[in-house]
C-alpha cells in the first residue's frame, strides 16, 4: 500500500463565520497554532515558527522590553498576543509596543482578551515559510490601523522595512541597528544576532 502525502500551505485560510468570543476561545483552545483573523472574516491558521526563528524573535523582544522597563512608557506584547485593529481584524505581531496611557485605558476585561487596540509599533520578523507580500500587506494594515512605526525584518534577504504613517516605505539593507525614533524614544534594537 502507498503512503499518500499531502502538502499544506504555511498558512490555512478558512472562512468561518465566529464572534469574537467564539475565535478568542478557539485560540484559547488550541495553543499549539496560531490563529489570526482578517478584516473580512478569514481565519488563518499558522504553524508555529521554527526553533531558530523563535530565537532570534526571543532577542527581539528581550532588546524591546529591557528598553522598557528603564522607561516606563508602555507595554511589550511578543507573538502570542492578540490585537483587536479598527478595521475589525485579529492580528499578532511577532513583538510590539503600546503606549502606557493607551493600554491603560482599556478594561481589564480588554486587557484580558485581544485587546482592542492597535499597538504603537509592531515588528514582524520573516520566518523562511512567510510570504514576503503578506507580511508587507499585514505592515500596511498596522500602519492604516493607527501603528506608528513598524519594522519588517527580512532575514532572506538581509534587509529591513520601515513603516512610518503618512510616509513611504524605507528599505535598509543589512542594517546593525535600528531607531526607536519618536515612538520609542532611546530604544535601538542591535541586528547582529537577529538578522
Amino acid at each position: 500500500m502507498n503512503a499518500v502525502t499531502i502538502t499544506l500551505p504555511p498558512t490555512l485560510k478558512l472562512k468561518i463565520d465566529l464572534t469574537d468570543d467564539q475565535f478568542f476561545h478557539l485560540c484559547q483552545k488550541n495553543g499549539d497554532y496560531r490563529f489570526e483573523r482578517t478584516a473580512s472574516g478569514e481565519i488563518l491558521i499558522m504553524a508555529p515558527s521554527g526553533s531558530e526563528t523563535d530565537r532570534r524573535n526571543v532577542k527581539i523582544t528581550t532588546q524591546l522590553d529591557i528598553w522598557n522597563e528603564q522607561n516606563h512608557l508602555g507595554e511589550v506584547f511578543g507573538p502570542s498576543a492578540g490585537f483587536k485593529l479598527p478595521n475589525g481584524a485579529d492580528r499578532s505581531p511577532d513583538a510590539s509596543w503600546v503606549k502606557l496611557e493607551r493600554w491603560n485605558a482599556l478594561t481589564l476585561e480588554q486587557q484580558e482578551k485581544f485587546a482592542p487596540i492597535c499597538p504603537d509599533f509592531v515588528v514582524e520578523l520573516r520566518s523562511p515559510s512567510d510570504s514576503l507580500k503578506d507580511l508587507q500587506d499585514k505592515m500596511h494594515e498596522y500602519i492604516a490601523n493607527g501603528a506608528r512605526l513598524g519594522w519588517l525584518i527580512d532575514r532572506k534577504n538581509k534587509r529591513v522595512e520601515i513603516y512610518r504613517h503618512g510616509k513611504d516605505v524605507e528599505i535598509l539593507d543589512n542594517p546593525a541597528i535600528l531607531s526607536g525614533e519618536d515612538v520609542l524614544p532611546g530604544f535601538v534594537l542591535h541586528l547582529q544576532q537577529i538578522m
